[in-house]
């Protein structure tokens, strides 16, 4: 085989592993532009490699993967954009790729928004552990050696990892689709109907709602108990000519599962302008995440216009 011909092999072996390698990075950053980034600069170093002394390229590029993202959870810039109560996950649309492995409960999990959020909680070294053996079914001893570290050290991660998760996760369990759709669908009609004591009955007491308001403020907006987010919501669901303009227009409203979850698209002619995703405990809804720096957006925006989307729910918001 010739240099050029052995060059293109070499990038189809890359290639065959690029959506495993995203949904790695997407888990680890909880951002598909950084995940993109990591897989790219990836790429870069496999080029540059000598591939002729990799025995193994997917537990090669699984480190460098790794690694990358590792650099990039501890660099100064990440703390700073990353602060608590000022960063949230960046949403995917069911059948992005990039949601990777999702045959048992705790991959599916691992890349909820929840999971994504609460992460934030752990260390790089804690992080890394846990999404390599709940996501990817990784051995001990084979993240010892795709992050340096003792087998030993390795399930010590693992455990705190696991502790630190159990403490903070709100709920439990799956929803039903068809209850999951059945109980927004509830919401939407509360919300845009103006009817907070309908709204109260469908939170939980200890609700939470976060905003990223557009990606215009440093922090989340965050509203705590059912009678303080069911105000915001019936706020935020009124349209109004101001809300129109920043959206590009009047929306239609669809139905959507965003990382596992129920969730609300606000569609412009533009495209995707919004999301609301969902959280759900005992049938009602603990956690209303709302979305819409167009940032954050870019990735679902992209995968919603390739999408057939069902018919809306509220055809002119």
């Amino acid at each position: 085989m010739d240099s050029a011909a052995a060059d293109r092999f070499d990038a189809g072996r890359f290639e065959a592993s690029r959506d495993r390698l995203a949904s790695l990075a997407y888990r680890l950053l909880g951002s598909a532009a950084d995940a993109e980034d990591a897989v790219q600069d990836a790429f870069l170093r496999w080029q540059a490699a000598d591939r002729r002394r990799i025995e193994v390229p997917e537990a090669w590029l699984t480190t460098v993967v790794t690694r990358l993202c590792l650099d990039r959870l501890r660099s100064a810039q990440a703390r700073r954009e990353r602060a608590v109560g000022a960063w949230l996950p960046e949403p995917l649309l069911d059948g992005d790729p990039m949601l990777g492995p999702a045959d048992t409960f705790e991959q599916r999990e691992s890349v909820s928004l929840a999971v994504l959020t609460l992460m934030e909680r752990l260390s790089p070294l804690e992080r890394a552990v846990y999404v390599l053996r709940e996501a990817f079914s990784h051995r001990h001893a084979e993240i010892a050696a795709i992050l340096g570290i003792t087998d030993a050290a390795s399930q010590q991660h693992l455990h705190r990892a696991r502790r630190h998760l159990a403490a903070a996760r709100r709920g439990g369990g799956e929803a039903d689709p068809a209850a999951a759709r059945r109980i927004v669908e509830e919401f939407l009609a509360a919300a845009a109907s103006g009817r907070t004591e309908r709204l109260v009955a469908l939170l939980t007491d200890d609700a939470t709602a976060l905003s990223d308001g557009a990606g215009l403020a440093r922090r989340l907006v965050r509203y705590d108990s059912a009678p303080r987010v069911a105000t915001f919501v019936r706020a935020g669901f009124q349209s109004t000519p101001v809300k129109q303009r920043l959206v590009g227009g009047t929306s239609a409203i669809h139905y959507a599962v965003v990382n596992g979850a129920p969730a609300l698209l606000f569609v412009p002619a533009g495209g995707v302008a919004g999301a609301v995703t969902f959280d759900l405990a005992d049938g009602r809804v603990a956690t209303l995440r709302g979305i819409a720096a167009p940032a954050r957006l870019a990735r679902l925006a992209g995968a919603w216009r390739r999408h057939v989307p069902d018919t809306p729910l509220i055809e002119r918001w």
